[in-house]
């Protein structure tokens, strides 16, 4: 028992992500009297055995203390609507990591500070160029960004079967992910010795990593769902998933964002989800796509769990993440339910597969590119008419001012229905709405 227990505890030591970073280039500028305080209070400073670390200050914050919140990152839904916090607050865009440096002398820092308190973090210096590029686009495969663009893409340009039943476990896996992060309740990696190369997330929740855990699961699903339905080398489409789930969790420690142990428990909890969900998707699409009163149990479904999740945490800009992830499930469910009973995006039938990669061809290229920019623009509008409609309309129905719309959201009766039914309204028009626009203007 005390092997198992020194071995958790040296899982979770920030060091170790410290010396990856070091290995990797990243130098932090800590004073030495500075970080030697800290590595001495580090040791005593545990809350139900998660170190707890500072929002990039060295300050050790205990969990009655933690700052509430925590990515949902892999939805990682972060977004330009997420409330920023603090003078400095400088959030953007659906909480994609942006690689732009500014510089101050040999030292840089990132450009985007914390989400909820607008703290910009230590500075530090990029050895290696190359890792950091690499690295910060392993995270951006964990980030809203990768969703609003893979998602969509494959939906509309190569299977929509495999897309939908993606979905149901990109949300199923980021919804167990977020709600044990905020049972948990552990901090980020402490800092010192951790170089806090990103900021965005670092007053949220850190056991475990949904970036590990979409990680695993969207490219290990996909290789799982089209392995013997396309014609591809097996082997490659393994040797891929895995590079891609590697890039995303070893991006994480690099980034500062995770101990090792974080990772671990989000690749395992990952596979012992999948290991139960996949076997149990043909029953639930079926579910989804031909039972009489699945729009119903699929709403309230959704919806339950929202309600359930916005229970366990007080406020926090990953709470609306959660309702936001949901809605998508939802939107998407129905619209299979709805294409099905209309005859739409029919499935290939057992005797058309295994499914055959079509000759690149410029003409392809340039459908494939057309479908995608028309199809994102419909989903930006319809995303912006719900916006405009939803949060006055909800606020005014719950008596909750709508005069700063930022302070209203953090309503828990606002905040739930206006992402629920927007991104829900989002998730229905990418697989129903724009697929029908192609069907109109012939480019299916």
């Amino acid at each position: 028992m005390d092997k198992i227990k020194d071995l958790w505890l040296f899982l979770q030591d920030p060091v170790l992500v410290a010396r990856f970073q070091k290995l990797c280039g990243v130098r932090g500028t800590f004073s030495g009297a500075r970080s030697g305080k800290v590595e001495t209070e580090r040791a005593h400073a545990h809350n139900n055995g998660a170190p707890q670390g500072g929002a990039g200050d060295g300050a050790h914050v205990h969990n009655n203390e933690a700052p509430q919140g925590r990515a949902g990152e892999g939805a990682h839904a972060h977004n330009s609507e997420a409330p920023q916090r603090g003078a400095g607050a400088a959030g953007a865009g659906d909480g994609a990591l942006r690689p732009r440096l500014q510089r101050q002398g040999s030292t840089v820092t990132p450009l985007r500070r914390n989400s909820l308190t607008g703290e910009a973090g230590h500075e530090f210096v990029i050895e290696n160029r190359l890792l950091f590029y690499l690295f910060t686009f392993g995270t951006e495969l964990g980030n809203e960004l990768c969703y609003i663009t893979f998602f969509p893409f494959l939906l509309w340009n190569v299977d929509a079967f495999v897309s939908r039943r993606l979905v149901m476990v990109w949300v199923w896996v980021m919804y167990v992910g977020q709600c044990t992060k905020d049972v948990f309740g552990w901090s980020r990696p402490a800092s010192p010795p951790v170089v806090k190369v990103e900021m965005f997330y670092n007053s949220e929740y850190s056991m475990p990593s949904t970036h590990a855990m979409s990680g695993t699961a969207i490219p290990f699903s996909l290789f799982v769902m089209t392995c013997g339905r396309w014609e591809y080398p097996s082997t490659l489409g393994f040797s891929l998933a895995l590079c891609w789930c590697v890039l995303v969790c070893s991006s994480r420690i690099y980034m500062g964002m995770h101990s090792l142990l974080d990772i671990i428990a989000g690749v395992l909890y990952s596979v012992l989800i999948l290991l139960v969900f996949l076997p149990a998707l043909d029953l639930i699409d079926s579910f989804n796509l031909s039972y009489r009163y699945a729009p119903l149990i699929i709403v309230c479904l959704h919806l339950g769990l929202g309600l359930f999740s916005f229970t366990l945490d007080t406020w926090s800009t990953s709470r609306g993440d959660t309702a936001q992830i949901l809605g998508s499930g939802a939107g998407v469910a129905l619209a299979s339910h709805v294409n099905y009973h209309l005859g739409l995006l029919p499935d290939p039938t057992p005797e058309q597969l295994p499914l055959t990669m079509p000759a690149l061809s410029a003409g392809l290229v340039a459908t494939a590119a057309l479908r995608f920019l028309l199809g994102v623009l419909v989903l930006l509008a319809t995303r912006a008419l719900m916006k405009a409609l939803t949060i006055p309309l909800v606020c005014w129905l719950v008596g909750v001012p709508s005069t700063d719309v930022r302070e209203a959201r953090q309503h828990m009766e606002v905040e739930l229905p206006y992402r629920y039914v927007v991104y829900g309204t989002v998730g229905f028009s990418v697989l129903f709405l724009v697929p029908l626009l192609f069907t109109v203007l012939q480019l299916s």
